[in-house]
């Protein structure tokens, strides 16, 4: 087996479980745990982002490394142009992970614990909002990845 198949085989893993993790919650989970009453609705979300988000590190590493390797193997200067921007998409995916990391996931935690329901519920609207912004970006890297030189 070529380095590049190992390589590519670990980043398609590492997209497939955090872009169809987002998916997932963002289309089956979220309506859903709309109709659950507060309380229930941020501590599942808690439970469950709890379970998730770790998951997303492994996979996050698992994308930014090994493509990152892909492309020092093909040279950058060789390597096509939907690359260039797959990796730009992929930073700026990573970082908005991060801002949701470091921000209102660890305020829906507080906010959970304290039985604070109006706070959690923000905590989780901004939570939101940057996994739609990342879904949208990760299926843009993914029509880059498999349509970008047609174009």
């Amino acid at each position: 087996m070529k380095l590049h198949h190992f390589l590519l085989f670990v980043h398609l893993a590492g997209v497939i479980v955090w872009v169809g993790g987002m998916s997932f919650a963002h289309f089956c989970l979220r309506p859903a745990a709309l109709e659950l009453a507060p309380a229930e609705r941020l501590g599942l979300w808690r439970r469950v982002l709890g379970r998730f988000f770790p998951i997303v590190w492994l996979a996050v590493g698992a994308t930014v490394v090994s493509g990152f390797a892909m492309l020092l193997e093909i040279g950058f200067a060789r390597a096509p142009w939907p690359w260039h921007l797959m990796a730009a998409a992929g930073l700026v995916m990573t970082g908005v992970f991060a801002s949701i990391w470091f921000g209102p996931w660890r305020a829906l935690q507080q906010a959970v614990a304290a039985g604070s329901w109006a706070v959690g519920a923000q905590a989780l609207n901004r939570i939101r909002q940057r996994v739609t912004f990342n879904l949208a970006l990760g299926a843009f890297t993914v029509l880059l990845a498999t349509l970008g030189l047609a174009f």
